[in-house]
């Protein structure tokens, strides 16, 4: 079966920033696709660069500071600071990590919300109340009146997130770009909201690039993941792939650090830190806490194709496979 094109996709992307200790090499080569329909989800450990991915692909970076190569693609046009400006709020939303600092604490979140549906063509108050409190409801926020008079500062983090989340709904966008959508949310309205980001996908044709730490979360939720460390996707496949035969040691240790309700085996922790970005590892970045390292890690990194959609970064699969690991 043909696949339709690429909704989104980056062409090797690279991003540093200029700091007073240096300049911190972030981004190398990261190339992703997202079709329509689908749930692709984006892991790692902390700092690994899946946030400021998401930055680079809605244009949201400060490019005084910030020097960027590689190519964005939305609906098959390379991406200009002009599309940029057009696209972001309505064909492509973002729900950002943190609500506090994301909603302006000078309006009401009616206000806010309202401005949304009015970019949108929906100029008439009483209908734009009617759809935003609709939207609140579908978030398990159960007194909208309420929270559309007040200002985020009146709101607890879990009610301010949901709010995002209405926000970047409401446009019934084509790409949502979700950064830890259910941080501050307890685990029966994550749920929710997962099921509410899928309904759209589902009704709207949308497409979902999520970033999550919880790797249930992605199991359930996602068709698709890439793996990303220090900067460098090192793995991608399905779902089904990257749980069931995962390749990279990456993807290995990050697999068998998760602790597990069955069987005998403790979660393992993975040796040493993400790297320093202003003075990164040569070749493979995992390299200095890869138990298969050798010389060839630090040169070129081969993108190895074991299957039509499972691709790794690894030069380990150039070479006689590695042992199985445990990762459940």
């Amino acid at each position: 079966m043909t696949r339709p094109p690429a909704l989104l996709s980056t062409d090797k992307i690279n991003l540093k920033f200029k700091l007073y200790e240096g300049v911190a090499h972030v981004l190398k080569d990261v190339s992703l696709e997202v079709y329509p329909h689908e749930h692709v989800a984006v892991v790692g450990e902390s700092g690994c660069g899946k946030s400021v991915t998401l930055r680079v692909i809605l244009g949201l970076l400060d490019r005084r500071r910030a020097q960027i190569s590689g190519t964005v693609h939305f609906q098959g046009r390379a991406l200009s600071e002009g599309d940029y400006r057009a696209l972001r709020g309505q064909d492509i939303t973002m729900i950002f990590q943190d609500p506090m600092a994301s909603l302006n604490p000078t309006f009401t979140i009616g206000d806010q919300l309202r401005s949304v549906l009015a970019r949108t063509g929906v100029k008439q108050q009483a209908e734009q109340n009617r759809r935003v409190q609709q939207a609140l409801l579908n978030v398990s926020i159960a007194d909208p009146e309420r929270v559309m008079a007040a200002y985020p500062f009146q709101l607890s983090g879990g009610l301010n997130q949901r709010v995002l989340i209405t926000m970047a709904l409401l446009s019934r966008p084509k790409l949502v770009l979700a950064d830890e959508p259910g941080t501050a949310l307890d685990v029966t309205v994550q749920k929710q909201t997962l099921s509410l980001m899928e309904a759209l996908v589902r009704e709207e044709g949308a497409a979902i690039l999520l970033i999550t730490h919880n790797l249930g979360v992605v199991r359930e939720f996602a068709h698709r993941v890439y793996v990303m460390y220090a900067g460098m996707i090192v793995e991608e496949g399905t779902t089904e792939e990257l749980f069931n035969a995962p390749k990279h040691p990456y993807t290995q240790a990050l697999l068998a650090s998760v602790p597990r309700l069955s069987g005998e085996a403790l979660p393992t922790g993975i040796d040493g830190t993400v790297p320093d970005y202003t003075n990164p590892p040569e070749g493979c970045r995992f390299h200095p806490r890869c138990p298969y390292a050798r010389a060839a890690c630090q040169q070129d990194v081969p993108q190895v194709q074991i299957s039509q959609t499972h691709r790794v970064n690894c030069v380990l699969y150039a070479a006689p496979p590695l042992p199985e690991a445990a990762h459940g």
